[in-house]
């Protein structure tokens, strides 16, 4: 049978204004340890830190722009595109739009505080 996820957790996101990442499938809100899904509404204006991870990251954006820098420039991230960032890919998130961004982020295995590794 089916099982209904009725509400997901915020997990509060690393940057320089609150954000919150609303888990639906994941460790913390399902105890699910192979895939984690999260929905994002970031504000405008907001930057995260240089981070990698040990597991595979995928983004779909809803609405806005988001931006990722990395080794090699920057990547612009449109609604209606996805980004795929695999494991030990330093990268630095940001919506830097007035509007901010919506998106989607699967995590292949689930994220975890202790997969993810970010500059101090």
């Amino acid at each position: 049978m089916p099982t209904l996820i009725g509400s997901p957790t915020p997990i509060a996101s690393v940057g320089n204004l609150t954000k919150f990442a609303d888990e639906y499938v994941g460790l913390t809100n399902t105890g699910e340890s192979k895939v984690s899904i999260t929905c994002v509404r970031s504000p405008g204006g907001w930057i995260g830190v240089w981070q990698y991870s040990d597991y595979c990251e995928y983004r779909v954006v809803l609405m806005g722009l988001l931006r990722v820098e990395h080794a090699e420039g920057t990547l612009d991230v449109q609604a209606g595109q996805a980004l795929d960032v695999k494991p030990g890919e330093w990268v630095r998130y940001a919506t830097p739009d007035e509007g901010g961004a919506d998106y989607v982020t699967v995590c292949l295995p689930a994220f975890s505080r202790a997969g993810v590794h970010r500059e101090r």
